[in-house]
């Protein structure tokens, strides 16, 4: 009977053993929301366990749409909203804060000269940027492989207006220097989303979505490939997916792949 009875305690714990583990829930842990041309922006984490899994934000067609079609001259620009990523998030994925900027009629070079949004999301303390005067000329020592940091000489009534009559690197005051992918740089055609890689007195600043509203309009979802990116030792993210929402209707911009810089 004993025997018996030890048997059945043996298959038990064998049958306890092979049972799979049940994985933690993912959990979504809320940021900020903003209202940006009559749609709420939020951001956002998913966490497992002490593991996070994803960081990013949600963007509504309203948003999209919304966007006027004069642009507003100032000088720096001024960006449609601020919204800081989770505290919680912030150390493992590198990301600290999101500015929203609206280019109603695009910039400079001409594969840029489209409507469309940029998207920085800041690797250094939140509110850091506003201290980029653009009087740091410093360039980094490497880019990411494909990529240029130009000096953009600009139209005479826009350098009067601004004072300068070339942007180096590309440098827009409380933003930073904008590096590009080389080949959208030389294509003919509009550009159909970029990552920028920004900078200010040698070191990465910023990672940003470079995203025109025709193919954010055409309510489908894509991937963009971010660069390795020398000089950013600290955790940044290696994957970035724009996914569409029918229910929302909106975008999430999911960044995930997080790994530290060499």
């Amino acid at each position: 009977m004993i025997a018996r009875d030890s048997a059945k305690v043996l298959a038990c714990m064998a049958l306890l053993v092979s049972a799979p583990r049940r994985e933690a829930p993912t959990v979504e842990v809320k940021g900020e929301c903003v209202t940006v041309f009559k749609g709420q922006v939020c951001t956002w984490a998913r966490t497992q366990a002490d593991k996070l899994v994803e960081v990013g934000a949600t963007v509504p067609m309203t948003t999209i749409e919304g966007g006027p079609s004069e642009p507003e001259m100032a000088w720096p620009p001024v960006a449609q909203a601020k919204l800081k990523l989770p505290a919680a998030s912030q150390a493992k994925s590198g990301l600290t804060q999101l500015t929203i900027f609206w280019e109603a009629m695009g910039h400079a070079p001409p594969p840029f000269a489209t409507p469309h949004f940029d998207f920085h999301f800041y690797v250094v303390p939140v509110g850091e940027e506003m201290t980029y005067s653009c009087k740091d000329r410093t360039k980094p020592a490497a880019l990411p492989a494909g990529y240029v940091l130009p000096d953009e000489a600009l139209p005479q009534d826009v350098a009067q207006m601004i004072g300068v009559d070339t942007l180096i690197g590309v440098c827009v005051p409380n933003m930073g220097m904008h590096s590009l992918p080389i080949a959208d740089m030389q294509r003919k055609d509009t550009f159909q989303g970029d990552f920028v890689i920004g900078y200010y007195a040698g070191k990465p600043v910023f990672i940003e979505p470079m995203l025109p509203r025709a193919r954010l309009m055409e309510k489908k979802s894509f991937d963009l490939p971010v660069p390795t990116i020398p000089g950013l030792k600290g955790n940044y993210p290696r994957v970035f997916h724009a996914v569409y929402d029918a229910k929302q209707p909106g975008y999430h911009f999911v960044f995930s792949g997080f790994a530290p810089g060499a």
